[in-house]
């Protein structure tokens, strides 16, 4: 199996490519979310009142945006660094801000400061080795602090790592493939219990317009 990292610099750097000859409008940052769908889905109110937090593959760097918006510090890791420039154009007014260029375990592993909340949407924590990743969230959680994440609902009997393809890749003659961990609500508990992670709460957050929902999960460092 193939453990963290797992995702190629490549495939995020050409995610959701901007089109036309216009600068890049950023996006409005005026909710939280987890679900990808507007309006659909609990808010930042999931995450507690953090002083602090740590995104994990923030992409355009919304979210993170909502959260300093409201006097939250923020640092906001991407492997990608097209993402990271991109972010850091968009949220350069925001000084609460902070984007970072790297990989997520490599980040927890080198950067020592403590969070009260970590949060990763449809992000790392879904496309790495939760046995690599987990342990390093643990480590970097305050005591009582919150960790949440959300991915998309699994399909029944496709549980762990699944290959994702990546032919939508413009200008590229070979598929470049990403693994994506993805897991049932009872299989992400036991996860996350024996990662000394407690009060463990996992549901699907049903999809208005589509077959496949969102899972949502919220865990706590133990004091």
């Amino acid at each position: 199996m193939p453990s963290a990292p797992t995702t190629a610099a490549e495939y995020w750097d050409k995610y959701k490519p901007h089109r036309g000859e216009a600068p890049q409008r950023r996006p409005v940052a005026d909710r939280f979310d987890w679900t990808g769908v507007l309006g659909n889905g609990p808010g930042a109110e999931i995450l507690g009142t953090p002083k602090n937090a740590l995104d994990l593959g923030p992409a355009e760097g919304e979210n993170a945006a909502f959260l300093a918006r409201a006097g939250v510090e923020v640092v906001a890791v991407d492997f990608s660094p097209v993402q990271i420039d991109r972010a850091r154009a968009f949220w350069s007014d925001q000084p609460s801000l902070e984007f970072v260029h790297s990989e997520a375990c490599s980040f927890l592993d080198h950067d020592v400061r403590q969070f009260e909340a970590i949060y990763s949407t449809w992000g790392a924590v879904w496309f790495t080795d939760p046995e690599e990743l987990l342990p390093r969230i643990t480590r970097r959680l305050t005591p009582g602090g919150i960790f949440a994440f959300s991915h998309r609902e699994p399909i029944v009997g496709q549980y762990g790592p699944q290959q994702m393809g990546g032919k939508w890749l413009e200008g590229r003659e070979t598929e470049l493939t990403v693994y994506r961990w993805q897991y049932s609500s009872e299989q992400w508990t036991d996860h996350l219990k024996r990662h000394a992670l407690v009060n463990v709460q996992a549901q699907v957050l049903p999809a208005p317009d589509r077959a496949l929902g969102t899972l949502l999960v919220t865990a706590q460092r133990t004091e």
